[in-house]
C-alpha cells in the first residue's frame, strides 16, 4: 500500500510539473523581443521588450526589459492558454518618473482585454484589476514597500472567479471578479515610462 501511495504522489507531482512551464529568456537572442510572444502595447506610445543580457539576472544570463513608453505595454506569450492555474514573475523596477511597474497576465484574450496584478514602486501598492476594451479598472489594492532597483516576485493564482495575489512570498490580496471567465494566455505588463526587468517567468494550469 505503501508503494502505490509514493507512486501515486509520483505521477501526482511529475504531472503537475510537467503542466508547468518556465521562460527564463537564456536561450534567446539578445536585442530582441522574446520569440514566441507578442511583444505591444495596451493605448497609445510604443512599448519596447527587448532580450538582454544583465549581470544582474535572478538566471543568468539573460532577462527581459522593457524600456518603452507606451498607455500600458504588455508582452504576451503566444501559446499559453490556461484556465486556472498560476502566474508568476521575478522583476526589477529599474527607473521611471510617472511609474515603476512591474505585472503578470492572465486569461488574456488580446492586448486589450486581460486580467492584471501589478506592483508600484512610486506608489507602494499592489493592485488588481481588469482591462476591457483597453479601459483599466481596479478590483482591489493593497500599500506595501515595493523597492526600486530591487528584485521582487510577484504570482497571482487563480481558480474561477477568485484570485490571490503573492508578493515576495506572502499573500497579500483575495478578490474575485467575474469579467473573464475562460481560459486565456498570460504575459507581463508596465505601465507609462516604466524601466522594467523580467526574469523567471512561469505558469501552469491546474
Amino acid at each position: 500500500m505503501k508503494t502505490l501511495f509514493c507512486t501515486l504522489m509520483a505521477v501526482a507531482l511529475t504531472s503537475a510539473l510537467a503542466a508547468a512551464e518556465t521562460a527564463n529568456f537564456d536561450d534567446m537572442k539578445a536585442g530582441a523581443p522574446p520569440a514566441g510572444w507578442t511583444a505591444t502595447q495596451t493605448g497609445s506610445g510604443s512599448a519596447k521588450w527587448a532580450v538582454e543580457k544583465d549581470d544582474s539576472a535572478p538566471s543568468k544570463p539573460n532577462m527581459l526589459k522593457q524600456s518603452g513608453q507606451a498607455t500600458f505595454p504588455v508582452c504576451i506569450k503566444n501559446d499559453s492558454n490556461v484556465k486556472d492555474g498560476f502566474v508568476e514573475v521575478k522583476f526589477k523596477p529599474v527607473s521611471g518618473k510617472e511609474d515603476q511597474a512591474g505585472g503578470v497576465i492572465w486569461r488574456c484574450k488580446d492586448k486589450d482585454n486581460y486580467y492584471i496584478a501589478r506592483a508600484n514602486a512610486l506608489e507602494g501598492n499592489v493592485t488588481i484589476y481588469h482591462t476591457i476594451g483597453g479601459s483599466r479598472a481596479a478590483f482591489k489594492n493593497i500599500n506595501t514597500k515595493v523597492t526600486s532597483g530591487a528584485w521582487h516576485t510577484l504570482r497571482v493564482d487563480f481558480n474561477g472567479n477568485q484570485f490571490a495575489v503573492i508578493f515576495d512570498g506572502k499573500k497579500i490580496i483575495e478578490a474575485s471578479d467575474e469579467s473573464f471567465k475562460d481560459a486565456g494566455k498570460v504575459g507581463l505588463w508596465t505601465k507609462a515610462d516604466s524601466v522594467t526587468l523580467f526574469d523567471d517567468f512561469s505558469y501552469g494550469g491546474k
